[in-house]
């Protein structure tokens, strides 16, 4: 899927989301997602998505502390993922878990079955929750 597709899905199924809202959702769950899993996992999931996220999922200088590159898995659950979703993409905590599960499923097209299915198994229970519900329920077998 090419990047201006998968903004736009994200967009359409997070209804009535604009553009460059739905663009800040996109980088701001990718980014969390990649502190929250161990970095070589990380760096693979980078790797099957389009080009243009690659240098928009590394963080800037203007990340807080605690919210840069991550150097492995950092452990936080679903409120500290929603709350680090919803200061990035300047929205409230219950948008930002909405948006996640969006983009989660737009990833789970995107990205190969065996990828996903490694990322399902290095997050916590609570956010393997926001993954499509076929994902979440393949992961607990």
């Amino acid at each position: 899927m090419k990047y201006a597709d998968l903004v736009r899905t994200v967009q359409e199924q997070s209804h009535a989301v604009g553009r460059e809202e739905a663009e800040a959702t996109v980088t701001a769950v990718l980014r969390t997602l990649a502190e929250r899993l161990p970095e070589g996992l990380a760096g693979h999931l980078i790797a099957q998505l389009p080009h243009e996220l690659a240098g928009e999922i590394r963080p800037t200088d203007a990340e807080p502390e605690g919210h840069g590159q991550p150097s492995g898995a950092e452990r936080f659950g679903l409120t500290a993922f929603a709350g680090r979703v919803a200061w990035r993409a300047g929205i409230d905590e219950e948008a930002a878990l909405q948006r996640s599960a969006v983009v989660l499923n737009v990833l789970d097209a995107v990205v190969s079955p065996e990828q996903m299915t490694k990322v399902a198994g290095a997050l916590p229970a609570d956010i393997r929750e926001l993954l499509p519900s076929t994902r979440a329920v393949e992961t607990e077998v």
